[in-house]
């Protein structure tokens, strides 16, 4: 049987241009994205000078990507939830109601990890 899938650095690449087109499309259609990303872009040059140690200004720059990667996990289960149908049904409203709940929580550990920091 062969395999057609690409290796080495092609897949490298294909995988990256997937990535791209995932983060294009949470920052065309996700007003959320946007605007956790904006805070990341406020957040990191004051992640770097504020604290007093690399350690601490990691932690802070890590809690303002675990936010993204939540909002990017939340927007991926919505829009499979969405192209499954329009129709009301209680697990669909389950999956993205936990979805929502994980950036939620993203966002608490974000706030919690800066007030822990520097104060």
């Amino acid at each position: 049987m062969v395999n057609h899938k690409p290796h080495g650095i092609k897949r490298l690449v294909k995988a990256f241009g997937y990535s791209w087109q995932g983060l294009t499309f949470a920052w065309r259609n996700e007003v959320a994205f946007q605007q956790e990303s904006w805070a990341l872009l406020v957040m990191f040059p004051l992640a770097l000078w504020l604290p007093e140690t690399p350690l601490e200004s990691a932690i802070l720059i890590i809690s303002l990507f675990v936010v993204l990667i939540a909002e990017l996990v939340n927007t991926a289960i919505e829009a499979a939830i969405d192209r499954h149908g329009d129709e009301l049904h209680h697990w669909s409203a389950v999956a993205k109601d936990v979805a929502s709940a994980a950036v939620l929580l993203a966002l608490m550990q974000c706030a919690l990890v800066w007030l822990l920091v520097l104060l």
